[in-house]
């Protein structure tokens, strides 16, 4: 199967044809599978160079002059080094675009810490405004990109990981999916951390929500899915393939009136010095199978209920 970044460049190119406005902004990462696509739009696809400030400031600038850029790079480069122009050429300015990420938060171990990137979407929570897709299969990408590039002028960013579930689900760039009901808890997966979350929660009688687009929050679906819970207090996991608890304001915001607990687990803020595969580091941050139940479990205690 192709990966996510596979399907970005013949995705967007086919948007480059399709739509006039439609503009890339490259800094030499991912510029060989935009070669074709720079030879018919030699205006529309730009490479900056090694040159993450400008690979940004000249993105807002295409948007100040009436297109909608597609911005690309791997997620340290795109979101974290030039986070300023993040902030303000986008921001400030208060123009559009669509930053489209890879390398996630530990796609290319061999890398090392530079290339990785598990703080970004906590970073845009800083800023207002920011829709954030975070697709878990190559076809939900493809029609999430498509969602960002056609949404007018707003400030989007996909994140984009070579994990993958096994199977895609329909996704409209707006609501949770419920993947599995139950009655003692709600559990809600990230992008590429479904297969294990319903791995891990295999046979619990558990809420299983889907989430492939995290801003804004679907505070309707968890709020639905915590009031069918069959307990006093409704116990909330989220498992997040980025920082550990990024998204806990924003459940916490939509139980504002509900007695609930919740459980942020994601990637970890410590450092992982020996860089080893991406599996060593799921397991190093406790988001594989066997550690999603223990803490999983762990958390929910007597609450929780195993299907017979």
């Amino acid at each position: 199967m192709d990966t996510m970044r596979d399907r970005f460049a013949p995705v967007v190119s086919r948007l480059l044809d399709e739509d006039p406005r439609v503009a890339v902004v490259l800094a030499v990462i991912g510029s060989d599978a935009f070669a074709e696509a720079q030879r018919k739009h030699p205006d529309r696809v730009i490479d900056v160079g090694i040159r993450e400030q400008l690979l940004i400031g000249a993105g807002a600038g295409l948007a100040l002059a009436g297109l909608r850029p597609v911005v690309h790079t791997f997620a340290s480069f795109l979101v974290e080094r030039p986070f300023e122009q993040v902030k303000l050429d986008f921001g400030h300015q208060g123009v559009g675009g669509v930053l489209v990420s890879a390398a996630a938060s530990f796609d290319w171990p061999a890398g090392g810490f530079t290339h990785m990137s598990p703080g970004d979407v906590a970073l845009l929570d800083t800023l207002d405004g920011w829709t954030v897709h975070v697709p878990g299969h190559p076809d939900e990408a493809e029609t999430l990109l498509r969602h960002a590039v056609d949404a007018g002028d707003d400030k989007v960013y996909v994140r984009l990981s070579v994990q993958s579930n096994a199977r895609a689900f329909p996704v409209d760039g707006a609501r949770f999916h419920t993947v599995r009901e139950g009655r003692g808890g709600v559990v809600i997966a990230v992008g590429p951390m479904l297969d294990n979350v319903l791995a891990a929660t295999e046979g619990l009688d558990l809420t299983v929500l889907y989430a492939t687009t995290v801003r804004p929050f679907d505070a309707k679906a968890l709020r639905r899915a915590a009031g069918a819970a069959d307990v006093d207090v409704a116990d909330v996991v989220m498992v997040e393939p980025y920082l550990a608890g990024t998204s806990i304001a924003a459940a916490n915001d939509a139980l504002a009136d509900v007695p609930h607990r919740i459980l942020g687990l994601g990637v970890g803020r410590a450092e992982l010095r020996r860089y080893g595969q991406i599996d060593e580091h799921m397991a190093a941050h406790g988001l594989d199978v066997p550690s999603l139940r223990e803490r999983i479990t762990g958390f929910l205690g007597a609450a929780h209920r195993v299907l017979v």
